[in-house]
């Protein structure tokens, strides 16, 4: 993704809080810092470098998975590369680290040649053909890839108009609230970890709406005067009131067409309603990315446990960087099989209820880190890199994991409750594995 993806992206969260393992970073800057783009791929260099001290690493770039199936306790791989060859592997484990397959957004496809459609990812906002153009930019979407297109137009052309078609609206976690700066990391904000416990803690399966209203005033900024959406993104107050003040207008609703008709160019929305657009306006397709395109199911682990799968069909935390890091314990410990985690098809519930997502999600994590705990060293947990909760001072940590220690397992019911009723609710499959699913 950070190789396809728009030039002018930063990281959502303190960029010493991503990484692979527990690498550390050697930028050099603040710890608030926010990587740029090409910031994070010298840091995944880096680790690729670190990785190779300790393991032989083969790359095969331009290589595809054609095939994979288990025999007397080996995996056999079959690959293809871009020019037709094939290349088989044996291998007692093997890791598909599909990730969220996230690809790259084509621009929209529209009526009207007297606008110009494109995308972030192959028109940069800060380069020169937007540079030398003075007509309005129509920003399409409302979530994270909006807001930062929205921050760089208007604070790299100072007057200029632009305009944001937000669907359904977007809130987001507040860094304020999250990442607190300075000093205040003792006393202020909210570690995630704690805020994971007390939304889980309130969501039963069927009280979405009561959940996000609560969540969204206590921790978390939007630009919208409705909210339709919510998919973990971060925005600063700072960058929340930046956008708002440069903006011309927001409409709420959802882009189907641009046209020309009666001598005008007019974009049409999906409740009727046009608006008049000056020819050479700019259309630029900041829709998402998370979960927009169909991929067959494939269970999290294969039946005879050699197999792991990291992707969205068959989730068993909420991102993929996460089940990145606990699964490969679980399958070197040897107990990949015995821990009865449950996986959730977020896919298929995005398509059902985009609201209801974001807070199963949380139970799902709380359900399987508690199941995780029980089957992992504790070292395990405090080498990971990805613990939000880094962010804040070691006694403030210790009160989080003291926390969490006493009450995970009296907790688990409840979570795996919750998500039995979302599995009944939308008929989505969020359970245990059973080995009378096959893995296709």
């Amino acid at each position: 993704m950070w190789v396809d993806t728009y030039p002018y992206v930063r990281l959502h969260q303190p960029h010493g809080l991503f990484t692979a393992g527990n690498i550390k970073w050697t930028l050099g800057q603040d710890r608030s810092y926010l990587a740029t783009k090409d910031e994070v791929l010298d840091h995944f260099d880096h680790c690729l470098d670190l990785i190779k001290q300790r393991v032989r690493v083969e790359e095969l770039f331009g290589w595809a998975l054609e095939s994979d199936g288990e025999t007397d306790g080996m995996v056999r791989i079959t690959c293809k590369s871009s020019d037709g060859r094939l290349l088989t592997v044996q291998a007692k484990q093997l890791i598909k680290a599909y990730g969220l397959r996230i690809a790259a957004n084509d621009p929209l496809e529209i009526s009207s040649p007297d606008v110009r459609s494109v995308s972030p990812d192959n028109c940069d906002m800060r380069g020169d053909e937007m540079r030398a153009s003075d007509a309005p930019v129509w920003i399409i979407g409302g979530g994270k890839t909006a807001m930062d297109t929205a921050h760089t137009l208007v604070t790299e052309y100072a007057g200029r108009e632009v305009n944001l078609v937000a669907g359904s609206g977007t809130y987001f976690n507040s860094r304020d609230r999250l990442f607190p700066a300075g000093a205040r990391r003792w006393w202020g904000g909210t570690p995630v970890s704690g805020l994971a416990q007390g939304v889980a803690g309130r969501f039963d399966g069927t009280n979405e709406t009561d959940i996000g209203d609560w969540f969204r005033a206590c921790y978390c900024t939007w630009l919208t005067p409705t909210t339709g959406n919510y998919l973990f993104g971060n925005l600063s107050e700072s960058e929340n009131t930046t956008i708002a003040a440069g903006l011309n207008d927001v409409i709420m609703d959802h882009l189907v067409d641009v046209v020309d008709r009666n001598g005008s160019t007019e974009l049409m929305f999906r409740s009727g309603s046009t608006k008049a657009v000056r020819p050479g306006s700019w259309i630029v397709n900041c829709t998402g990315y998370v979960l927009r395109e169909d991929h067959p199911y494939e269970p999290y682990a294969s039946v005879d446990g050699a197999v792991l799968s990291i992707q969205p069909r068959s989730a068993t935390m909420h991102l993929t960087s996460l089940m990145g890091y606990f699964l490969p314990h679980l399958l070197f410990l040897g107990e990949i099989g015995n821990v009865p985690l449950y996986e959730l098809d977020l896919q298929d519930l995005r398509k059902k209820s985009k609201t209801v997502l974001p807070y199963a999600m949380v139970s799902l994590v709380q359900h399987n880190l508690s199941l995780i705990a029980d089957s992992v060293p504790t070292k395990v947990f405090l080498d990971c890199g990805l613990d939000l909760d880094r962010w804040y001072p070691l006694p403030r940590r210790m009160v989080s994991t003291a926390r969490f220690m006493l009450t995970h397992r009296r907790e688990r019911e409840h979570h795996r409750h919750t998500l039995d009723t979302v599995r009944e609710r939308f008929d989505i499959r969020c359970g245990p594995l059973t080995n009378a699913v096959p893995r296709l």
